[in-house]
């Protein structure tokens, strides 16, 4: 490949590697910018995992995952050295590992290897290019190779840091959506049920993925305005009546106070889940009647999700239904108190939302 051609399939990729916000869809994207640049047949990025003492492919083309000791092989030799490898004729070097193209029928000719290092000049991978279609690996390629691999590097320790911050912005939230329903008979795995739920629910219904990530993370936050809620009320054992219903109801519009003025999307879209998660699709449902389209989508999906587990949750106050007792009374309520294209989605795809509710059982 020529230098002007290289040229503008570097730009090319570099633009689709700007536009990409998701971390986890960068290191493919690099793969691939790798493979057509240095023009190889294929390319692996190695991470180590120092819980299991061994490197593991997150990308390789040829969609076969790879598992190798950190002491063997010349992605091992790169990684613990901490140095580039080119290695013209892999079968006559003795430090390449043969088992891999045994397991994986595939025949390494030539490879080059670069180690990977975070901003402490840790070695946490190494990334590899294998086969040069056109001849050797040049020092050209061995330049260009080592600044892609910084790169990618860059993008990984930001990506891993970025998901231990995302983790626990994660607890965080269902902490406080727990502690808000602390004295409520509800448990903290409701919590999270009703997170993954209305997240799966959203996608199903062709929401966009941005909107489902932060669903995920609204809707646990939907009855945070019972902290609001006197004791006398919230505690009470039995049914609630007259004045009662009325303060138990001011939940909605609690939470809805509190969440309402910050500038964070996600917050806003707790806010309106907090005030018409108990709107109804006809409008009898409160704190305003509203009916149909009036009522926000992520409203309209928790509301779902949220009847859903608790018919089928035990509470001090019942016994849990069983699913066919609960399908049967929710679809009942259809074009009522439903959503009823949200509702026949919900239970087209049934066995998903069970299965949510199985890894995330209530404790006992």
């Amino acid at each position: 490949m020529s230098n002007t051609k290289k040229f503008e399939v570097l730009l090319e990729l570099a633009g689709e590697i700007t536009r990409e916000k998701e971390p986890e869809n960068l290191i493919p994207l690099l793969a691939d910018m790798v493979k057509n640049l240095l023009n190889v047949d294929r390319c692996s990025l190695f991470l180590y995992d120092e819980n299991r003492d061994v490197l593991f492919t997150v990308v390789a083309h040829g969609k076969v995952k790879i598992e190798v000791a950190p002491n063997r092989g010349i992605v091992g030799a790169s990684f613990r050295d901490g140095v580039p490898l080119i290695v013209q004729e892999a079968y006559a070097d003795p430090r390449f590992n043969k088992e891999v193209d045994k397991q994986t029928g595939y025949v390494t000719k030539n490879i080059l290897s670069i180690p990977l290092f975070n901003t402490k000049k840790k070695v946490i991978g190494v990334f590899e290019a294998i086969n040069k279609i056109d001849g050797d690996f040049t020092d050209e390629d061995l330049k260009l190779f080592q600044l892609l691999s910084i790169y990618a590097a860059n993008t990984i320790e930001a990506s891993t840091l970025y998901k231990k911050i995302e983790d626990a912005y994660k607890e965080t939230i269902y902490r406080l959506a727990f502690a808000a329903e602390y004295k409520d008979p509800e448990t903290y795995n409701h919590i999270v049920r009703i997170g993954f739920m209305a997240s799966t629910l959203g996608q199903k219904i062709n929401l966009e993925k941005a909107l489902c990530n932060k669903l995920q993370l609204a809707a646990p936050m939907h009855d945070i305005g019972k902290i609001g809620i006197p004791d006398r009320v919230l505690l009470k054992k039995g049914r609630l009546e007259g004045e009662e219903i009325e303060i138990m109801r001011k939940h909605t519009i609690i939470g809805y106070e509190i969440l309402k003025d910050s500038e964070s999307e996600l917050l806003q879209m707790a806010s309106r889940i907090a005030l018409e998660h108990h709107e109804k699709w006809d409008g009898t449902g409160y704190p305003y009647g509203k009916r149909g389209d009036e009522i926000s989508v992520e409203a309209r999906i928790v509301s779902i999700i949220d009847v859903f587990d608790a018919l089928t949750s035990n509470r001090p106050y019942k016994t849990a239904w069983s699913i066919t007792d609960a399908v049967k009374y929710m679809e009942e309520l259809s074009g009522k108190d439903f959503d009823p294209y949200i509702l026949s989605v919900f239970l087209e795809n049934l066995q998903e939302f069970i299965k949510i509710k199985s890894k995330y059982k209530d404790e006992i």
